[in-house]
């Protein structure tokens, strides 16, 4: 097992960030490990989202919420629901995630975030993530790159 490294931050809905991981050589590789999401004012009053978070392999130029497992360059996905019932004051909270543990990669990713419920009410949303790097021989190396180099066509 490699060195574990983590991320975290927070996304606007509708926005991606890149994650800068690429090397000169190309000789170093990383896999996610784990990934979570949670939006910035979960149970707030008369508020809900429904956050769809994904990890690509690629830059994105559109965001949407949209969950496409036959799509190679996506790396994984979380969703998150909230809905606060402020009538009952009873909430409820679903979460899950994706990770697809046997893609890795040697180049930047890509974040993007949208939270579905509405534009007018859309919230931030917060990730972690860990990866774990490990070095890869010169023809590990080379098969990410060429995959990497075929997903931008």
């Amino acid at each position: 097992m490699g060195r574990i490294i983590s991320f975290r931050g927070m996304l606007a809905s509708g926005s991606t960030e890149t994650v800068n991981l690429h090397t000169t050589n190309g000789k170093t590789g990383y896999r996610i490990k784990k990934l979570q999401i949670i939006p910035n004012t979960p149970f707030a009053t008369d508020a809900s989202s429904e956050h769809i978070f994904k990890i690509y392999k690629v830059a994105q130029s559109t965001v949407d919420g949209v969950i496409d497992f036959s799509d190679q360059t996506l790396v994984a996905t979380a969703v998150v629901a909230v809905s606060e019932d402020s009538t009952a004051g009873n909430g409820v909270f679903v979460y899950d995630s994706v990770i697809f543990d046997n893609e890795i990669f040697n180049q930047d990713i890509t974040l993007t975030a949208i939270d579905v419920e509405g534009a007018d009410t859309a919230q931030p949303c917060n990730y972690y993530f860990e990866l774990e790097q490990m070095d890869l021989t010169e023809d590990q190396a080379l098969v990410a790159i060429v995959k990497n180099l075929r997903n931008e066509q």
